[in-house]
C-alpha cells in the first residue's frame, strides 16, 4: 500500500516538474555526506576532502598529495522506501612550479568524480491491472523504479603566491555534471550543467564561493507510453505529458569558516611546530542565494531569496568528532494564525580508525527535515598509493 502511494506521488511529481522549474534537480541539494548533514550542509568554505567534488571543487586541492580518497554515503527515507546513495573518489595530480625575479608561484592540480542516486524501487505499475471486461488481473502488475542520477566530474587548481608579506592562497575549481532522471519505462531525461568554485584562506579564516548551474542546467524529458497506457490515462482523467526542457537556474553559495587548532599543552603554543594532544574547532556560516523567484526561506523576495545555514565541528586529535548545525529555515503559520520561523537542527559524530578509515553519522531532527527520522552513515577511506606500491614491491 505504501509503495502504491509513492507510485502516485512519483507520477505526480513527474507531471509537474517539467513545468515548475523552481525546485528542479532538488536531489542535488540534499548533501553527500553525514559530516555535511550534521553541520547543516555548511561545507563550501571548509570542505577539504573527497566530497569537495560536490560542495566546492576548489577544495579538492586540500587533499594529501600521497592519498587517493574515496567516500561512500547511504541513507534510507520513509522506512526504507527511498534510498540515497553516494560514491566519490578524488586525488591530486601533483605539483609544478615556475618563477621569475619577483614572485614564485606553485601550481597544484586535483581531480574528482562523484556519483549520486536517489531512487524509489519496486513501485507497482497498475496501468494494466484491469482486463478489457473490467475484471482485476493482478498478474498484469509489474514493478518499476523512479530514480535520479548525477555524474559529477571535477577539476581544481591551487595557486599560491609567496611574497615578502607572507603567503596567500587561492583555490579554484569547476564541475561538469551529467544528470539522468527516469520513471520506469515511461519517462527519461538527460541533462548537463557546469559549476564554478573558489576558496581563499588567510590565517584561521577560510572563505568559499560556489556558483552552481552557471549555464542553467537543463533536463530534456522524453515520454514513452504504449497506446493502451495512453488510453488508460485518458480514461482516468490524467493528462498525457509532452516532451519538454526543464531548467535549473543558477544559484550562489557564499561561506565563511573559522578553523582553529588548540594544543592542550601550554608549552606547545609557542613552538613553530607544536605536538601533543589538540582540539580543533571548525565553524562555518553559509548563505545560499537563489534567483528563481520567491522561496519560503529566511530572506524571501523575488526574484532573489537567501537561505542561511550554520554548523560547527569539534575534533580531538583528528580521531573523534562531534558536530551540530542548523539549516532549512522556513516561515510557518501556527494554529493561532501567527507567523513563526522554524528551522532544522542536526547532530552527528565521527570516528577515525587505523589512520585511514573515517566513519561518520548524522541525524536530522525536527519537522523541517527532508530526511526526518532517517539515519545517514558515511565512510571515507584514504589510500596511500606510494605505501601500497612499496608494499607490493617488497612482496614481489
Amino acid at each position: 500500500m505504501r509503495r502504491l502511494f509513492f507510485s502516485t506521488i512519483s507520477l505526480a511529481i513527474l507531471a509537474t516538474s517539467v513545468f515548475a522549474q523552481k525546485y528542479s534537480n532538488a536531489f542535488l541539494d540534499i548533501g553527500v555526506s553525514a559530516r555535511s548533514q550534521a553541520m547543516g550542509n555548511t561545507q563550501v568554505a571548509g570542505v577539504d576532502d573527497v566530497t569537495a567534488s560536490f560542495w566546492n571543487p576548489a577544495g579538492l586541492v586540500n587533499l594529501d598529495p600521497d592519498i587517493v580518497q574515496a567516500g561512500f554515503t547511504h541513507s534510507e527515507w520513509f522506512a526504507g522506501i527511498a534510498n540515497y546513495d553516494y560514491f566519490g573518489i578524488a586525488s591530486q595530480l601533483g605539483a609544478r612550479s615556475d618563477s621569475d625575479s619577483k614572485v614564485q608561484r606553485k601550481f597544484q592540480d586535483a581531480v574528482g568524480f562523484s556519483f549520486i542516486r536517489l531512487g524509489i524501487d519496486n513501485i507497482p505499475n497498475t496501468l494494466s491491472l484491469y482486463e478489457d471486461d473490467g475484471t482485476l488481473n493482478y498478474s498484469n502488475v509489474t514493478e518499476f523504479s523512479a530514480a535520479d542520477y548525477a555524474f559529477i566530474f571535477s577539476y581544481a587548481r591551487k595557486l599560491s603566491i609567496a611574497q615578502s608579506k607572507g603567503l596567500t592562497g587561492v583555490n579554484v575549481g569547476a564541475n561538469a555534471k551529467i544528470i539522468h532522471r527516469s520513471v520506469g519505462p515511461f519517462a527519461r531525461a538527460w541533462g548537463f550543467g557546469l559549476d564554478l568554485g573558489a576558496q581563499y584562506s588567510i590565517s584561521d579564516i577560510r572563505v568559499g564561493l560556489f556558483a552552481k548551474d552557471i549555464t542553467s542546467t537543463f533536463n530534456a524529458w522524453n515520454f514513452n507510453f504504449t497506446q493502451d497506457e495512453q488510453e488508460t490515462l485518458q480514461l482516468t482523467d490524467n493528462e498525457l505529458p509532452e516532451s519538454s526542457i526543464e531548467l535549473t537556474r543558477p544559484s550562489l553559495v557564499l561561506g565563511v569558516a573559522y578553523d582553529k587548532r588548540i594544543y592542550l599543552s601550554g608549552e606547545n603554543q609557542s613552538r613553530k611546530s607544536p605536538t601533543g594532544p589538540f582540539v580543533e574547532v571548525l565553524a562555518e556560516v553559509d548563505l545560499i542565494t537563489t534567483f528563481d523567484g520567491q522561496r519560503n526561506v529566511l530572506v524571501s523576495a523575488s526574484p532573489l531569496s537567501i537561505d542561511p545555514r550554520a554548523g560547527i565541528e569539534l575534533g580531538y586529535n583528528d580521531l573523534i568528532f562531534l558536530r551540530g548545525g542548523f539549516n532549512n529555515f522556513q516561515r510557518a503559520t501556527d494554529f493561532d494564525g501567527r507567523n513563526t520561523t522554524v528551522l532544522q537542527p542536526n547532530v552527528g559524530l565521527g570516528i577515525k580508525l587505523f589512520n585511514s578509515l573515517k566513519i561518520d553519522y548524522a541525524y536530522p531532527m525536527g519537522k523541517q527535515a527532508l530526511t526526518e527520522n532517517s539515519h545517514t552513515i558515511s565512510l571515507t577511506l584514504d589510500l596511500n598509493i606510494p605505501r601500497l606500491m612499496e608494499t607490493m614491491r617488497r612482496a614481489s
